[in-house]
């Protein structure tokens, strides 16, 4: 099992989201590395929640992919904000996954916290200016994570 983390602004769509809903497609992902690290989840995966562009950023809660490679429908919608017109349903450019809601923890562990206890090596969304919304978590730093984070 593989460890992520995936940023969404709250006010957009957060954590409190995902639980009401129980699943989500992670759509709109317009980056191709971002859409590349999420070709390589399994089922299985675990992602933590990042509320990106908020006050305080940081880590809300634990999700789980369910569901791999499915076409971005948001792609193809001419009224989407993410929509592409290079993309068609016989080329498509954009693919999702599938979450399902873990639980929330009890607290956020804030941008600055994460910073104190990580190194960029460590983890990615430590680095200034780090704007891309997946990011793989190694092992160890899943763990610590885990450690710092508590129970759901």
């Amino acid at each position: 099992m593989a460890h992520w983390l995936m940023k969404s602004e709250p006010d957009v769509y957060g954590i409190q989201h995902l639980q009401k809903e129980g699943t989500t497609l992670w759509d709109g992902i317009r980056n191709y590395q971002a859409r590349n690290f999420m070709r390589s989840m399994a089922i299985g995966d675990r992602a933590f929640f990042y509320h990106s562009n908020a006050k305080p950023p940081g880590i809300a809660g634990l999700m789980e992919v369910v569901e791999l490679g499915i076409v971005d429908p948001s792609q193809f919608d001419p009224s989407h904000q993410y929509f592409d017109p290079k993309s068609s349903p016989e080329k498509p450019r954009w693919d999702c996954v599938r979450l399902r809601y873990l639980g929330t923890f009890r607290e956020l562990l804030s941008l600055n916290a994460l910073r104190e206890e990580f190194s960029v090596e460590e983890l990615a969304v430590v680095r200034n200016g780090n704007r891309l919304s997946i990011l793989p978590v190694p092992e160890a730093s899943a763990q610590r994570l885990f450690d710092l984070l508590g129970p759901l």
